[in-house]
């Protein structure tokens, strides 16, 4: 969309958003929720708020609606009441009409910051702590493979930027998502967004089109905004066929969760192999689940670095927690108090990180030999004198 056309949109929009564009203007604010004319939620500091604003009628917040689903070239009405879609300033919004929605028309707008986030701010924030942060900066460095799991509103798309922003500048880079929103800005850089189908369910472009498409333009590192269908596959096929250092995110409530979940959507890809096979690839294609969680103060925590490991003997999966998230109450104003911290075990490819020259976390290393002491300790009391 060109400036002329965005600053029309802008103007025009401006009307329609009137009852709520104080909340849109506020930094504190992430998101804006319409359930209907008269109810309008916000998100502000990871909790949501009920607020006094409302819509006159429901025939304003339809006006509304239909003003984004032109400027974005949608259809949007009784026969095709849901749009997903990317403002011009690059905040989502999606949008729910009656019979769908019972309570009326829904618009959510989920904000888009341009100020990217850095590793010095999640650690101001408390989602992250220094050596974990060090750690996965060597990670991103050796090309591990690593999946950002957490809920809806977690932070699994700006810790995803984080990490990507991570990845060395003299490799060539295809970023694939729904709706662009991570703000890399390494020079050799492609960007590809997907694209919904015309009035006539004509043209559609998905994520797994554009992941087919990636391979073949000799990309060092694949990132994908998030897997949640048959894509899951093509990545984990491109992982191990040797494409390291691909990153994404996945819903999911724990680092167990996650694999299975890409499990489940990589059997949505209509392919014929033995579910064993298909859970041999996962866990040889991933290196980390990074875990990552909304807690009921609004607070985002990392809560679990894992490494995924080979299988059992049985054929299920093992995962070797490297950091957690340790809750030791909450404070006068409830704010949850707990700290990530190693523990104590080092992952299976410690070799690779020392072979590039980079060195594990002071605490990493102290809590390894904290926990061999510790095991040393206990080995002797059981021997007998």
């Amino acid at each position: 969309m060109s400036a002329t056309l965005e600053t029309v949109f802008s103007q025009t929009l401006g009307i329609y958003l009137q009852p709520v564009a104080h909340f849109l203007e506020d930094a504190t604010v992430t998101e804006v929720m319409v359930n209907g004319p008269g109810e309008v939620y916000v998100e502000r500091g990871g909790k949501l708020e009920l607020t006094d604003a409302a819509f006159e009628h429901e025939d304003q917040v339809f006006a509304l609606a239909k003003n984004i689903a032109q400027y974005v070239g949608r259809q949007l009405d009784w026969e095709h009441p849901l749009l997903d879609a990317r403002l011009p300033g690059g905040s989502r919004v999606h949008i729910t009409l009656p019979p769908v929605s019972r309570k009326g028309i829904c618009i959510s707008i989920r904000k888009f910051f341009r100020e990217a986030l850095t590793i010095e701010k999640l650690k101001g924030f408390g989602t992250i702590t220094q050596p974990a942060a060090d750690f996965l900066a060597a990670c991103v460095e050796t090309e591990m493979n690593m999946i950002v799991a957490g809920g809806t509103g977690s932070g699994k798309t700006s810790l995803l930027n984080v990490l990507s922003s991570m990845v060395p500048s003299d490799q060539r880079i295809i970023v694939i998502e729904d709706s662009t929103e991570l703000q890399m800005q390494q020079p050799h850089l492609l960007n590809y967004e997907t694209r919904p189908p015309d009035r006539h369910g004509r043209g559609e472009i998905d994520i797994r089109d554009l992941f087919r498409s990636a391979m073949r333009m000799r990309p060092d590192r694949v990132i994908i905004g998030e897997v949640r269908g048959g894509e899951a596959l093509d990545m984990i096929q491109a992982m191990v066929s040797g494409h390291k250092g691909s990153m994404s995110t996945c819903h999911a409530a724990t680092p167990r969760e996650t694999l299975a979940r890409l499990e489940t959507l990589s059997m949505m890809g209509n392919i014929e192999m033995p579910l064993h096979a298909l859970r041999n690839q996962l866990a040889m294609a991933l290196d980390l689940v990074v875990q990552i969680s909304r807690f009921t103060d609004g607070s985002r925590r990392i809560t679990h670095i894992s490494e995924v490991l080979d299988l059992d003997a049985d054929g299920r999966y093992q995962l070797r927690d490297l950091f957690t998230f340790k809750t030791i109450g909450k404070d006068a104003d409830g704010k949850i108090q707990g700290e990530l911290k190693p523990t104590g075990l080092l992952p299976t490819f410690a070799e690779q990180i020392k072979v590039a020259g980079l060195r594990f976390p002071k605490e990493m290393v102290d809590a390894a030999r904290a926990r061999k002491a510790e095991r040393e300790r206990r080995r002797a009391s059981r021997t007998p004198g």
